[in-house]
């Protein structure tokens, strides 16, 4: 057959931006956004966001810049997703649960152009900024400056804080509605960036395409079975790699955005009854906040609302729970390097008839790869075989497809190392049921999974170091009852130091650390497990570590626990120390 042209009647590159344009065309009188006493219909989002588009061109910010932006799930949060891309720059979504040492790292290495701030996250981004200005006028980089500042106002209730000159709703305001987005002629163009640090403390900044936001997108659409006018509740956050998609998802399918300041019970409660939501995302320890509501924060649902959860599988007992109270879960399994969930549990009807105990054991695995996914294997990774599918033979769960991350900003050698093979390691430990199901049996980096956010004990462990009587430390994950997991330290001291509390330890990281890494139990030891070579034995440490368990008032109780399951997944990473927002789901 002779070649066929290739032209702009066939071929237009690939972008979730174009979800946005069709819905303001189909769905223009849709209600797409809701937040406290504001509302925003399809039609006005689409203005609202070539306006903002429009406002960042005219600061010159055009392709391929960097904007961060530090803010909860607001509207504000919500149409960046799209703004900024329609300028032709780059969206970089800060976890706000960072300090301000690891935001300050973040701007550097990002060279952000500018920087949006929400009011409540102001003082946090003038610490995060002046430790730039310093850390800039000390090593004479002449190549960077400091990022252009716009704090977004609430807009319910205006509190008129400033931090600079700029302000969101006033640049929206300014921006031309008529502003024709930038085309996006290559599909391989760069459309967010994410901070992941896995087990050391150097930034990697995964960055993903247009293409690959567009795909992934599309896949959760299709494996969710998310259908069209569904009410979304951002109980997910958005800077968890971009809201796993969804920012763009819920415009696809010309949904309504439900965006929520706290994910309290109450307000979680209050907005699904008052809006009648559908579904919404999170990670398990959302499920312990909805069940432990309180009488008068609790309201009526009247219909079923779809969950999709990553992070460690929720145990049996606590999916019957939650279930029976009126919600639906799917598990999931991602990273940030797939550009959010890569595998989905999808569930066969077959396995309605097995005992609800069973149920929970076959949803708790993480499942069949998502559509975008061109092949997902578990391999023994020096042959690159893989294993049989029997359920038993371990090996690394290695990903392949268009979904997956252009690379690691500024990172030739982490990027190449991680693409090993053909396939993008995840670095994760699992096996293959007979069904093609996967299942994650322990992972190869010691990440602790506590309330869906995933701490690196490498990082924890190099804060302890750092303190004047500490000789040796490791530390592992402990059960906790609300939290899932926490970290456990384990030390010992250099020899005639004096004497040294548990709570010197703990205010020594509290100063040096975000405070959800933080261990919540200090062990002292004469000596460490080692084997015969000098290695730390941690799985001795961790079933030390499991005879703890951290009761609600921060009592310590020897009862072992049996709420957790140490063979999670790691489902986003998002934390760190250097750190910076690393997501497993």
């Amino acid at each position: 057959m002779n070649a066929l042209p290739k032209c702009e009647a066939n071929y237009v590159s690939l972008t979730p931006i174009t979800f946005l344009k069709r819905a303001s065309m189909v769905y223009g009188d849709r209600i797409s956004i809701i937040y406290e006493g504001v509302h925003f219909t399809w039609h006005q989002t689409y203005e609202r966001c070539r306006r903002l588009a429009s406002s960042l061109r005219s600061l010159n910010v055009g392709k391929n810049h960097v904007v961060s932006v530090l803010a909860p799930n607001i509207p504000a949060m919500y149409e960046m997703h799209f703004a900024v891309p329609m300028a032709g720059a780059v969206l970089n979504t800060i976890n706000t649960r960072l300090d301000a040492k690891n935001i300050a790292t973040i701007l550097r290495h990002s060279e952000a152009k500018l920087f949006f701030v929400d009011y409540q996250f102001v003082p946090l981004a003038s610490d995060a900024l002046r430790l730039l200005m310093d850390d800039l006028q000390k090593s004479g980089s002449p190549e960077m400056s400091m990022p252009l500042v716009a704090v977004i106002d609430d807009i319910d209730s205006p509190t008129h804080v400033r931090l600079g000159e700029l302000e969101y709703e006033e640049l929206l305001y300014q921006g031309d509605p008529g502003y024709v987005p930038e085309e996006i002629n290559d599909e391989w163009d760069p459309i967010a960036l994410n901070y992941t640090s896995g087990t050391t403390s150097a930034p990697k900044g995964v960055v993903y395409s247009h293409r690959g936001a567009y795909l992934s997108t599309l896949s959760l659409i299709l494996g969710w079975e998310l259908k069209t006018e569904p009410v979304y509740l951002w109980s997910l956050p958005m800077f968890h790699c971009n809201g796993w998609t969804f920012t763009w998802g819920v415009a696809a399918r010309g949904g309504t955005n439900v965006c929520i300041r706290n994910t309290t019970a109450e307000e979680m409660y209050k907005n699904i009854a008052l809006h009648k939501v559908t579904h919404m995302c999170c990670a398990p320890i959302i499920f312990n906040i909805l069940l432990e509501a309180k009488p008068e924060e609790l309201r009526h649902m009247t219909t079923t609302v779809e969950i999709l959860t990553g992070g460690a599988p929720p145990p049996a007992p606590l999916l019957e729970k939650i279930e029976s109270i009126g919600f639906h879960v799917v598990h999931a399994y991602g990273l940030t390097e797939a550009t959010g969930p890569a595998l989905v549990n999808e569930w066969q009807k077959d396995w309605n008839k097995f005992p609800r105990e069973e149920q929970s054991k076959l949803k708790a695995r993480q499942g069949i790869s998502i559509l975008t996914l061109a092949d997902a294997d578990v391999k023994d990774m020096k042959t690159m075989q893989s294993v049989p599918r029997d359920g038993k033979t371990m090996g690394e769960i290695v990903l392949r497809g268009s979904s997956i991350m252009m690379g690691y900003l500024k990172d030739e050698n982490a990027t190449s190392k991680a693409f090993h093979g053909g396939w993008f390691a995840t670095g994760d430990v699992g096996v293959i049921h007979p069904d093609g199901y996967m299942e994650i049996k322990d992972r190869s980096k010691d990440v602790i999974i506590s309330g869906g956010e995933n701490i690196s004990s490498v990082e924890v462990e190099a804060v302890l170091y750092r303190h004047p009587s500490v000789l040796e430390a490791s530390v592992v994950a402990m059960p906790h009852p609300r939290w899932g997991e926490s970290p456990c330290a384990f030390v010992t001291i250099k020899k005639n130091y004096g004497e040294v509390k548990e709570e010197d330890i703990i205010q020594f990281c509290r100063k040096n650390l975000p405070h959800f890494m933080v261990p919540k139990k200090v062990k002292f030891m004469e000596d460490l497990p080692k084997t015969s070579t000098g290695k730390i034995q941690k799985f001795q440490l961790r079933a030390f570590a499991k005879t703890f368990l951290i009761a609600e008032n921060g009592n310590l109780s020897n009862k072992k626990s049996t709420q957790v399951n140490r063979e999670p997944p790691r489902y986003y990473h998002q934390t760190g120390s250097q750190i910076l927002a690393s997501s497993r789901l």
